[in-house]
Formats: structure tokens, C-alpha cells, sequence
């Protein structure tokens, strides 16, 4: 079976990891015996990765990919509908991925912006404008297609956000899935080593710290209310800057690879993570895969996504954290994984939707 895979930026060999949940589902597919194609949006030229031939917008045009399902991730005005209104009629079998802000109203459901990167008012009206519109045409071209289409949500918040600003999917029930991120298998394979010396008591990863939803700015809260302890920061920002940075913080200063990430986990002692939206927090539940305790916040997809991870606790983040000692103390590294998010419980799942997809 060919898939042709529709993203709007991907991994290269440069070191960029744009989007690489999408690459950890093709290397998956291509082990099951699937042909797939990447049509990169953003890519200037094609190039190989990992074996996957990735092609640009132009090469397609020059050569157009058949294929017996067309996967859309997180689609997009300017790229995905667009080529949809011109090439849909080439494919009988359709299936949208919802990630996040693509079916949202981004004003409306992520946190408001650190004050360093709050948009003037004319860019939040027109934010305003733009999601209304993007809303309007999904919300208009999506019926047309349903019959030929499948839609797979992150998680059931990101479902019902969809319900939410887009229309209601009680009618398609047939066509509607849940299929949870996997992990990279490096967080399936290997294990947390709870016993090494560990040079942090707390590490947060974030490829990006200005995003106020990644709420890096309540861990520098905690790191100033616990001097006591060791804070390591991964990602790239600004925040810093304008939040200023305690000494018992140690900040990390750029994108790492997961095997890179691995050898940092293994030195610190808990996963500190709070979120304030989130479709499913893909690392983090590599953290949780991985064995790690991890600290995340008391917010409703949290507690979808950790619901059955014993190595899991919960802050409020409107808190003061008073009682930060006492939850750690309570938490604990775990020896046996969990496999919720296992390629045998992700990807196998959407193997079987597109086997159906392609029998009706």
C-alpha cells in the first residue's frame, strides 16, 4: 500500500526535528510493509530520510505521486486545502490527523502570550479574523469529503475541541478515531536509571520557552521558591530575559536529538513539566514512557493522557506550590512500562483504520 503524506514542515538531515512524530509514524508504516512519500510544504529541494523520499511542492506538480490513502497532518489553509481542492479528486481515501491549533481559536483556548511576545491589537484582531475564516472553510469543505475521509484526534480534548469550533461528529462516528502519539522507541527500549548520581533534581524540555503554554515561567517559580534544589532547562528563548533566571537553574540553550535527550534525563531525578494546553504533551509522555517521575499540571488533558502512569503527579498552576516537598516525596521512578503509547497500541491502531479505509 502507497501513502502519500501531506506536512507542512519535516525532519531533515541538517538537524532540523520539525514535526517528527509524523517521521516516527512513516519509519513505523514503512516497517509494516507501506510505501510512503512525504510531500514537505516547506522544503526547497527533495532529499531522503531515513530511507523516506521527502519531495517538494514543485516535484509533485512535475510529477504527480499516486497513492492509495492521502495523509493530512495538522492541515492548513495556505498549503493542505489548497492542494486538496486541486488534487482530491486523485485520491478515493482521505485521512486528517488534528494535532492541535489547526480546528482551534487560538485566542480563545491557548493561554494568553508572556508580555514580551503579546501581539499588538491589530494582530490579535486579525488572528481573530484568520481563525474565524480558517473555521468557516473547514467547517464548509470537510462534509463534502467525509464520505472518502477518516479524522484521527490526538486525544478525546482534542476531539472535542473539534466539536467545539468546527461542527459536531455525532454523525460520522464511523469515521472519527482516537490514536495517541507515539513515542520514539528509543523511550520504548530503553529504561530509566533511577540509582545513578544524578547532577539535577528536576529537568524541563521545551524546543521552544517563549510558548506561555509550555509554563516555563512556573518552573523558574519553583526553582526560585526551592533554591534547595537543581533545575536544568532545555530549549531555545527568550524567557530568561524577562523572567530572569535563578542560580540553581542551569539552561540548556538549544534542540536536542532524542538520544541526547535520553543521556540528560538519566540526569536528573523528576521530569518537571507543567503545561497550560496541550492536544497530548508528547514528550512528556515520552518521560512518563521512559520511567521517569514526572510533574505535570491539574489540567483536563493531563489527566486523560497520564490516567493509567503510576510515576505521574499533579500541580495546580495557579498554586504556590506549597506543598511541592511533600508531592515529590510521594513520587517515584517505575521499572515496569507502561505501554499505552507503544507503536503496538498507536501505530498499529492506525494500520488497521487504513487497511479498513481502503476496504470500504
Amino acid at each position: 500500500m502507497k501513502v502519500l503524506v501531506l506536512a507542512t514542515d519535516y525532519p531533515d538531515n541538517n538537524g532540523k526535528v520539525s514535526l517528527m512524530y509524523i517521521h516516527t509514524r512513516n519509519l513505523a508504516y514503512i516497517k509494516n510493509g507501506y510505501e510512503v512519500v512525504v510531500l514537505n510544504f516547506s522544503a526547497e529541494v527533495g532529499y531522503l530520510k531515513d530511507g523516506i523520499r521527502v519531495i517538494t511542492f514543485q516535484e509533485y506538480k512535475q510529477n504527480i505521486e499516486p497513492a492509495d490513502i492521502l495523509l493530512c497532518h495538522a492541515a492548513n489553509l495556505r498549503n493542505h486545502y489548497k492542494f486538496l481542492k486541486k488534487y482530491q479528486k486523485l485520491y478515493e481515501s482521505i485521512v486528517f490527523f488534528y494535532h492541535g491549533h489547526e480546528v482551534l481559536k487560538i485566542n480563545k483556548v491557548y493561554s494568553k502570550p508572556y508580555f514580551y511576545k503579546k501581539e499588538n491589537g491589530f494582530k490579535v484582531v486579525l488572528r481573530n479574523w484568520y481563525d474565524s475564516f480558517k473555521l468557516h472553510v473547514w467547517r464548509k469543505y470537510l462534509p463534502k469529503i467525509m464520505h472518502k475521509s477518516k479524522l484521527i484526534f490526538v486525544s478525546n480534548w482534542m476531539k472535542n475541541e473539534f466539536e467545539k469550533w468546527v461542527f459536531p461528529l455525532k454523525d460520522y462516528s464511523n469515521r472519527v478515531f482516537i490514536t495517541y502519539n507515539c513515542v520514539g522507541k528509543e523511550f520504548e527500549t530503553l529504561q530509566f536509571d533511577s540509582k545513578k548520581d544524578k547532577e539535577y533534581d528536576f529537568i524541563t524540555v521545551r524546543s521552544f520557552l517563549d510558548g506561555s503554554k509550555y509554563a516555563v515561567d512556573l518552573v523558574i517559580k519553583i526553582a526560585s521558591k526551592y533554591p534547595q534544589y537543581k533545575f536544568c532547562v532545555i530549549g531555545r528563548g527568550e524567557i530568561f530575559k524577562y523572567f530572569g533566571k535563578p542560580d540553581n537553574i542551569t539552561w540548556i540553550d538549544r534542540y536536542m536529538s532524542h538520544d541526547d535527550i535520553l543521556a540528560q534525563l538519566n540526569n536528573a531525578k523528576f521530569a518537571l513539566m507543567p503545561t497550560r494546553t496541550d492536544a497530548q504533551g508528547l514528550m512528556a509522555c515520552e518521560m512518563a514512557t521512559f520511567g521517569m517521575p514526572l510533574i505535570t499540571s491539574t489540567i483536563p488533558v493531563c489527566y486523560e493522557i497520564f490516567d493509567s502512569f503510576k510515576n505521574v503527579a499533579y500541580i495546580d498552576n495557579d498554586s504556590e506550590f506549597e506543598n511541592f516537598d511533600q508531592l515529590i516525596n510521594n513520587l517515584s521512578a517505575v521499572k515496569e512500562k507502561n505501554t499505552k503509547y507503544f507503536e503496538c497500541n498507536t501505530i498499529a491502531n492506525e494500520l488497521q483504520i487504513f487497511e479498513r479505509e481502503i476496504q470500504e
